[in-house]
């Protein structure tokens, strides 16, 4: 189901399985097969991953696959009753993404620009000119064919997780980095040396370090996805919606793109402090 309704990636799917497994074996030794899990036995089992020290988001992902596989066996009918529906999920850290300021990614862009190999200087100024005006997960940038720019058109359509579709606002910036590659001949936007497959992930990370060390900036600070939270965090400062963002980002839930709520946050108590007419008291007017 997982591949032929959701088209889930190589990746989850495996994921999945080592999990569902995971929790498979558990059952068995309580005497139970795989559909027949009982609450009281999946407790249990959350219980012993929380005592054998397992991180909190491993624990929360294997409960996620339990839930997504009781639920295909509620609507199969499998069995007429989810175990997983009172269970409660492990509380998750609450980590804020990181992310670059405005200026470091100005001056990313300028190194990226002024690489010595000519190729790679206009390779890597559309690909980080993309990622930075879209939010694009690194995933989506590679595998963006050569006609997904061709024309004047100012949206791009990008395949994401699960192969859903949407559609994403090209910067103009963007557009005249990518100009140079429609030139070139074969599939990809970014081709990899071997022209006829898409760039890897790795190349563009090495690719990527490089970057940043001619930027200035720690290499261990800068990746495609703190490119994506940065996108995120300067949308919102400057104006933008929770809800357009989950749009544009492509998230599911919209419980995902909350982790940017700190910049609105943030943004609300700048308002406060420059607009209320309390908030700065003139000198000698008050006290």
């Amino acid at each position: 189901m997982l591949a032929a309704e959701r088209g889930a990636a190589r990746n989850t799917l495996a994921a999945y399985a080592a999990d569902l497994a995971d929790a498979a074996a558990h059952a068995a030794r309580a005497g139970e097969a795989p559909a027949a899990m009982t609450e009281v036995t999946l407790r249990a089992y959350l219980g012993a991953l929380t005592m054998s020290g397992l991180a909190a988001r491993t624990a929360a992902r294997r409960l996620s696959a339990l839930r997504q596989f009781h639920r295909f066996l509620v609507r199969e009918g499998v069995r007429a009753d989810d175990p997983t529906e009172l269970l409660d999920r492990p509380r998750l850290p609450t980590n804020l993404p990181k992310l670059l300021s405005e200026s470091e990614v100005d001056a990313l862009l300028a190194a990226a620009a002024a690489r010595p190999d000519e190729r790679q200087a206009v390779v890597m100024r559309a690909a980080l000119e993309i990622l930075y005006a879209s939010g694009l997960r690194i995933s989506e940038l590679l595998a963006l064919p050569r006609t997904a720019l061709a024309g004047d058109a100012a949206l791009l359509l990008v395949r994401g997780k699960g192969g859903k579709e949407r559609l994403v606002p090209l910067s103009q910036a963007a557009r005249a980095a990518a100009a140079p590659l429609l030139a070139g001949k074969g599939r990809w936007l970014f081709p990899g040396r071997d022209p006829r497959h898409a760039m890897t992930r790795q190349g563009f990370a090495q690719a990527l370090k490089h970057v940043a060390l001619d930027a200035g900036l720690d290499p261990a600070r800068v990746s495609p996805h703190v490119l994506r939270h940065s996108f995120a965090s300067h949308m919102l400062a400057r104006g933008a919606d929770l809800r357009s963002l989950q749009v544009l980002l492509g998230h599911a839930d919209i419980a995902t793109t909350q982790i940017y709520t700190h910049v609105l946050a943030e943004r609300l108590q700048r308002l406060v402090e420059q607009h209320h007419p309390l908030a700065r008291p003139a000198a000698g007017a008050r006290g």
